[in-house]
């Protein structure tokens, strides 16, 4: 029953750590591995103190706002060019939003992730160019379309471009290149993602025409594609977030209640858990299998029986999503295993769709600790998405073979490509030797980091208020992860339809709590056994909202004895 996993307790803080503030040593402790050095940084993350920038640090963004302006006095048509993924397609809508309100007339556009590929594409420019656009603003792409760009330029559309992707040698010569990223940026904030990107530009513009700002019905979008894009959830984001996810539980979008109640999350709270396992999912599904325009309308729907049919289509390719994931591991979990693992997985299916790569690369990446990469392979071109681990900038890799590709992008964890097929060994060969020499000498033992030691006994009121005001979790802020030492098993039971989750009641004298162990069906304990546990307190995600234990993993306690 042993697990395959290193358990690491993570270094104290310094004993005089806010050692005069209000805050218990258990939350210095967690204040302290969240990158917390001053009470002025402790009451930013508590959101006691302002976290917000002012919009025109962002490089160029002065630009942007002039030129929009103009459109929105002068009633221009302006395309909107977003992404299929959850951030591209907020971003998109609440760009759409906001300048249709101001004046503008509005193309959105997001592209066929199979027919065109991620990104701006000459064949969607022309299409925008003959409906009259004269202005395209890009969102969540862009960065790197210098050719797309002159294109859109020969087509008399000057190019607005919003986007946190890694920049390229070479920028475009776009009117306005808003991108937190750039060396010459005065933003203090890097990490906003594309959405927080479209709600500062979306600010910022309100303001130089006059105009309130409805900032709450944008919060919720920027929640939305935030939490979903995994972007570090500290600084702005994490005030950007938390704002929008109380906004997020009060949607007045007839498209967000119904896809809210569609996945069971109905007149309850909507936390970054919500959004990152059952509305982001579901969102993408869309743009993954079938086409993001379908999330886009759902975002932008003002009719409820409309918007109750898009949710119903929406879940119905999620379900589909997550059967085509299953079985694409299982087929890329036996080709690993069919050789000598290396430092970084490679695979290339024809059965696997181009939309649900990246998954099997997160999958993979999590499951060996190894840079990993799947593609789909077609008969001339093939798309691949790569995820990383800590040590190795899977973006710089792509950069590092560049030729090898037709597109390729990303940020340091995750990224993806476009190539002819015919390359796909020279890629496999190119990344893996670069992954040999970068993790020469690592351990790639999959690691969890341990909080601190917490007994379940000492799960009481008033420490459970304190971990309930570090959420929203996510990258930069995860759960708090603690470590119990010789707890008893109450009873034990597999849990999921295929028996592959666990269930248990766990026991310290005289507290008994529920928990829930994902994936840890084949290592059930038997009851009365004891145990030394890895968890995190969760609010549970079937019930009402009690408290119950997320296991990430277990093992015979070395107390068992004793």
């Amino acid at each position: 029953m042993d697990g395959a996993r290193r358990w690491r307790l993570r270094q104290q803080a310094p004993p005089d750590f806010l050692a005069r503030s209000p805050y218990p040593a258990l939350v210095r402790q967690l204040l302290w591995h969240r990158g917390v050095r001053s009470e002025e940084d402790a009451r930013r993350f508590f959101g006691q103190a302002p976290a917000e920038h002012d919009p025109l640090l962002l490089p160029e963004m002065d630009k942007a706002v002039a030129r929009l302006r103009r459109a929105a006095r002068e009633g221009e048509a302006v395309a909107v060019f977003g992404d299929f993924d959850v951030d591209g397609v907020t971003a998109a809508a609440l760009l759409t939003e906001a300048l249709s309100e101001l004046g503008c007339r509005v193309l959105p556009y997001i592209p066929d992730r199979y027919a065109e590929g991620y990104g701006l594409n000459v064949d969607a420019l022309r299409r925008l160019a003959a409906q009259g656009a004269r202005l395209l603003v890009a969102a969540d792409c862009g960065t790197t379309a210098v050719a797309e760009v002159e294109e859109a330029l020969r087509l008399g559309m000057d190019v607005l471009v919003l986007d946190h992707h890694s920049l390229s040698p070479r920028l475009p010569q776009a009117a306005a290149l808003v991108n937190p990223r750039r060396p010459d940026s005065r933003y203090p904030h890097a990490e906003l993602a594309s959405v927080g990107l479209a709600y500062k530009l979306a600010e910022a513009l309100h303001d130089a025409l006059g105009r309130d700002f409805p900032r709450r019905r944008y919060l919720e979008l920027v929640a939305l594609g935030t939490v979903a894009d995994l972007v570090p959830l500290v600084g702005e984001n994490r005030w950007l977030v938390a704002e929008g996810l109380r906004a997020l539980s009060a949607t007045s979008r007839p498209g967000l209640r119904a896809l809210a109640e569609e996945a069971g999350l109905g007149g309850r709270e909507v936390d970054s858990w919500a959004v990152g396992w059952v509305l982001g999912p579901r969102l993408n599904a869309a743009g993954r299998l079938a086409h993001a325009r379908q999330a886009l309308d759902l975002l932008l729907c003002r009719d409820e029986a409309v918007a109750r049919d898009l949710a119903r289509t929406l879940s119905a390719l999620n379900r589909e999503r997550q059967r085509l994931t299953e079985a694409a591991l299982a087929r890329a979990r036996a080709r690993v295993e069919s050789a000598p693992l290396g430092s970084l997985v490679f695979v290339a299916d024809a059965e696997t769709p181009a939309g649900i790569v990246g998954l099997v690369a997160g999958r993979l990446a999590e499951e060996y600790y190894r840079p990993a990469f799947a593609c789909e392979r077609g008969d001339t071109l093939s798309r691949g998405s790569g995820r990383s681990i800590p040590g190795f900038d899977i973006a710089a890799a792509l950069r590092s073979c560049s030729h090898l590709f037709l597109k390729h992008g990303g940020h340091p964890q995750a990224a993806g490509f476009t190539a002819p097929s015919d390359n796909l060994e020279a890629i496999a060969a190119a990344l893996t030797a670069l992954a040999e020499r970068e993790l020469a000498g690592a351990d790639l033992t999959p690691c969890l980091e341990i909080d601190a030691v917490l007994p379940l006994r000492a799960l009481r009121g008033e420490l459970v208020a304190w971990l309930d005001r570090l959420r929203p979790h996510g990258p930069g802020n995860p759960e708090p992860v603690f470590l119990a030492r010789g707890v008893t098993v109450a009873d034990a039971r597999p849990a999921g339809a295929d028996g592959q989750h666990l269930r248990l009641k766990l026991r310290d004298g005289p507290v008994t709590w529920p928990a829930f162990g994902r994936r840890l069906g084949e290592r059930a304990p038997q009851p009365g056994q004891r145990l030394d546990v890895v968890y995190s307190p969760v609010r549970d995600r079937d019930g009402e909202g009690a408290l119950e234990l997320r296991l990430h993993d277990l093992r015979p306690s070395a107390l068992a004895t004793t």
